[in-house]
């Protein structure tokens, strides 16, 4: 599958990448070779096979959350260099 020097500029401005001339007859090459390869892959029976998600049989472990109390909340709060408002340390917004 032959890809165009619009087609790579298009890829390009979706990925936000600014490419020369040069590069874009380069990378217009390299990914028209990737996608004959993976069009390739295509051919490969795969009647009968099972899709997995992964190999190796490994479950994630997971704990339940457990609150637990904790008495030196004040003592803590005492010693925060930032701003203490009611009670809570104040940091700088996110957003």
């Amino acid at each position: 599958m032959a890809l165009s020097k619009e087609d790579v500029k298009k890829i390009a401005t979706l990925a936000r990448l600014e490419l020369s001339e040069d590069e874009l007859e380069k990378f217009s090459g390299q990914l028209s070779g990737i996608l004959d390869y993976m069009e390739s892959l295509n051919e490969v029976d795969t009647e009968g096979v099972e899709p997995i998600s992964q190999v190796t049989g490994l479950e994630n472990i997971t704990f339940e959350d457990e609150v637990a109390s904790c008495d030196y909340n004040e003592e803590l709060i005492k010693q925060t260099p930032q701003d203490v408002q009611d009670n809570m340390i104040k940091v700088k917004s996110v957003f």
